[in-house]
């Protein structure tokens, strides 16, 4: 499977093999250099909509039914075809998104690896959460009948592409990985921002599709200028489950049309989040400047353009000369970081210049942000926002995230403080504490109000870069993400699109395999209340 000799065709559909080229025409441009690039690409119409959604439907109970290790090899097969089209995917990523060809050339191997990772999920196959209460016809006061029960896939899914992933969570991410591998059909809406490389992946992934003799419905993708087929997606009756993320204004649209279809259906949204980092004070007597080199590093990595940049920054009063200092200094020589879209590095200059004008917060190091000018390189300047923890607790505006290379540092007094501020936050993907020996004691209280509010807490580390593995939660409470049970990252994913379905009296015949009572795959089973996989 090989792309490599294919010219992009600027397309608004890839389903069963035909494109169409109709509805609003747009182009990606080169953040760098402010190109606008070739070719143009065309909105999907509402009978492309219709059409995608139809496919999906009448491919959902077939593939749902197709064993573990069929989708495995469907997984590995995209995994192949990405990795051997890499160069030109590569190479357009980098032109639509301005991203050096090294973290573009990370992201594939990441994205190639989530797929592959479900794929060795599904060829163990446990994780259906097969569990069987044998019958027992001779309890009294009332028999039991023979219940078994697994999950099983929810339908078609709605995927949505992100603008700063436009690899590990756009076409063939990890919402469209763990949909697949949990036998959901995917349609996915393209990013607007990266057209072409939306294309070349989703050929790839069709591809494989048509190779595995699988209906063509399985996967579709479809191409947007703004938002209006995305939210004609999530409205498609064929549509049983959403996956997104970007923005909250973004996420909470699309969890309101998935809450109020006349079959309301589960929105999977990660909608970003400031992810409060807790400097103790033994911490910052020990190693101060050496933290404010490595908050410097974990803030401003791609741009700051990474949901789990650390944001809020609480840092004890006093003995803090050397960390300040570090930080003022490594910031103010820091020049223009390039940002993926006009529209983000807008939305950035706007906020911080708002913050500084409305004296919400101090700027503490940085320039202020000039206006953003039309046309050429898309970038923005690295910041350091200031405030007393008094006034903090005052604006609770300043706790939402600001998406670019900024930090807002919050001085406080007391370790109380620090309580006070946990427990006022609302939910998180992170929070971390950085401590010393002597500060155990109260970094265990902060844990425990921080277990609450949000879904990966980190000790003496930075919380940009998020380990693809079974132990991953890249989740947390509201309004980070829509669902505070779910992860989109690692394994746990999966389970987001399958649902329990019970089985009883069922004619052994007639059960799937991962119920039968011979165990044919050999999977791990809770029989009577215990673990085994002995036939049941």
């Amino acid at each position: 499977m090989h792309l490599a000799t294919l010219a992009l065709e600027g397309l608004s559909l890839i389903d069963n093999g035909s494109t169409t080229h109709r509805g609003e025409v747009f182009h990606a441009v080169n953040p760098a250099s402010g190109e606008v690039l070739e070719p143009a690409f065309y909105s999907a119409c509402a009978d492309d909509l219709d059409r995608a959604a139809g496919l999906a439907a009448i491919a959902a109970p077939t593939f749902a039914a197709t064993p573990g290790t069929q989708r495995a090899a469907l997984l590995r097969a995209m995994a192949d075809g990405l990795t051997a089209n890499a160069e030109p995917i590569v190479a357009r990523a980098n032109l639509e998104t301005g991203l050096p060809l090294p973290r573009l050339q990370g992201e594939l191997v990441r994205t190639t690896g989530q797929l592959k990772q479900f794929a060795s999920l599904l060829e163990e196959g446990s994780w259906v959460d097969a569990r069987i209460d044998r019958a027992l016809l001779e309890r009294k006061p009332l028999p039991r009948a023979d219940l078994r029960s697994m999950l099983l896939a929810l339908g078609p899914v709605a995927v949505f592409g992100a603008s700063n992933f436009p690899l590990a969570f756009s076409v063939a991410g990890g919402d469209t990985a763990s949909a697949l591998a949990a036998g959901c059909p995917v349609i996915v809406k393209a990013h607007p921002a990266h057209p072409g490389t939306s294309e070349l992946v989703g050929r790839v992934l069709h591809q494989a599709v048509g190779e595995a003799g699988l209906p063509p419905g399985v996967f579709a993708l479809l191409f947007d200028a703004g938002t209006a087929i995305g939210s004609a997606l999530v409205q498609q009756p064929a549509i049983k489950a959403v996956g997104f993320t970007g923005s909250s204004a973004g996420g909470q649209a699309l969890m309101r049309l998935a809450a109020t279809r006349p079959e309301p259906i589960p929105c999977y949204a990660e909608m970003g989040s400031a992810n409060p980092l807790f400097i103790l004070p033994g911490a910052l007597r020990e190693r101060g400047a050496y933290l404010a080199a490595d908050l410097q590093s974990s803030f401003t990595l791609g741009s700051g353009q990474f949901c789990t940049k650390p944001g809020l920054i609480f840092v004890p009063q006093g003995e803090a000369e050397s960390f300040l200092e570090t930080l003022r200094t490594g910031v103010t020589a820091l020049g223009y970081h390039g940002m993926l879209t006009s529209g983000i590095a807008e939305r950035y200059t706007s906020v911080i210049r708002q913050s500084v004008s409305e004296s919400r917060a101090q700027l503490f190091a940085g320039e202020q942000p000039p206006e953003t000018s039309t046309g050429g390189p898309v970038h923005a300047l690295p910041t350091v926002l200031s405030v007393a923890v008094a006034d903090y607790f005052k604006r609770p505006e300043l706790e939402h995230e600001i998406f670019g290379p900024t930090i807002l540092l919050i001085h406080y007094g007391e370790p109380a403080d620090l309580l006070i501020a946990a427990q006022q936050l609302h939910g998180h993907l992170t929070a971390t504490i950085h401590a010393a020996p002597d500060d155990l004691a109260h970094a265990c209280e902060l844990m425990h109000i921080l277990e609450t509010r949000v879904g990966r807490i980190l000790f003496n580390s930075y919380p940009t870069g998020v380990e693809v593995s079974p132990a991953m939660v890249h989740g947390g409470p509201f309004p980070a993400t829509s669902d505070s049970r779910s992860s989109s990252v690692g394994t746990r994913a999966i389970l987001r699109f399958a649902r329990p379905v019970c089985f009883q009296d069922v004619p052994s015949t007639l059960l799937p395999s991962e119920l039968q009572p011979e165990n044919p795959l050999g999977i791990l089973r809770l029989v009577d209340s215990a673990f085994t996989r002995e036939p049941a």
